[in-house]
């Protein structure tokens, strides 16, 4: 089974590059940014015109939610465009893309977890950029996975989980936003659920929500991250006005897994039990 990886070097791809040994059978092709660029179709038809895939994995992805407000060319290229092309060349070499989303497609006016088929009204840049990438590929590509996920986080990259443990040991107080609420979500759960569905061979194409189980704030998330890794640093709760950003946030994110659990049969971690496993692969990586 041969599968390419995009955007390798990011947090979702250094997740899949970590798990690979499990799963033998898989061989898996890993292209960075550099090595190939989403958003150049020449470059794309290139690579699908000299390589054979089955599956494609697309984890490349403009994910600076304030900046996409002044870089919104880029964004719109990597999350709009690039998925365009990829699902192009998919499509003309029999090839099943899996791409992941974002719970920003949705505005948070809900009070209840989002399913697949509520109205996406994105607030932002990077949601409305994320949102038409999605669009892109069902439009031309019926076989095609799309997971909207959540508040990702891993021992990989640039994420919520090593901000907090970085700033833990350099401040005595930090102020934390709790009044936004979703579910963190372990990248090893959505990866490990990614690769059992190439394994089943399943054609139940489409769009799937996955986080982990639960429901927390960033205030919430944060708690737990310095009572899981014994930080001692005082957590002041405020609301987002006190804390304003050039992008808007829904202040309501959860997503409904009931399709992908229904569909595929399975359980899902709980985000607080991902989070310990997370900080415990820190702990490993810094010995």
């Amino acid at each position: 089974m041969k599968i390419l990886v995009t955007g390798a070097k990011g947090q979702l791809g250094q997740t899949i590059a970590g798990l690979a040994q499990n799963y033998p059978s898989f061989d898996f092709d890993f292209k960075s940014s550099s090595e190939l660029d989403i958003t150049n179709a020449e470059a794309v038809k290139a690579l699908f015109a000299s390589k054979s895939y089955d599956y494609c994995i697309n984890c490349a992805a403009y994910t600076k939610v304030d900046l996409a407000e002044q870089e919104i060319d880029l964004a719109r290229k990597v999350n709009s465009i690039g998925p365009k092309n990829l699902a192009a060349q998919c499509k003309l070499h029999d090839v099943v893309l899996l791409h992941i989303s974002t719970d920003f497609v949705f505005d948070g006016f809900l009070n209840e977890p989002y399913r697949e088929k509520d109205i996406a009204r994105p607030l932002g840049f990077y949601g409305d950029s994320k949102y038409k990438g999605e669009r892109y590929i069902a439009e031309n590509l019926p076989e095609h996975f799309i997971f909207r996920t959540s508040w990702l986080y891993s021992e990989y990259g640039h994420n919520f989980l090593k901000t907090m443990i970085k700033l833990g040991d350099e401040k005595d107080e930090l102020s934390i936003v709790y009044d936004q609420l979703g579910t963190p979500t372990y990248t090893e759960d959505l990866v490990e659920v990614m690769l059992h569905i190439i394994e089943l061979g399943s054609t139940a194409y489409g769009v799937y929500h996955y986080s982990n189980e639960g429901v927390a704030s960033w205030y919430d998330f944060a708690k737990e991250i310095f009572d899981v890794s014994s930080t001692n640093v005082r957590l002041k709760p405020i609301l987002s006005a006190a804390y304003p950003t050039p992008a808007k946030r829904p202040k309501y994110s959860v997503l409904d897994k009931s399709k992908i659990k229904g569909t595929f049969g399975i359980a899902i971690p709980h985000w607080r039990d991902s989070l310990k496993k997370a900080v415990g692969a820190l702990k490993k990586e810094s010995v």
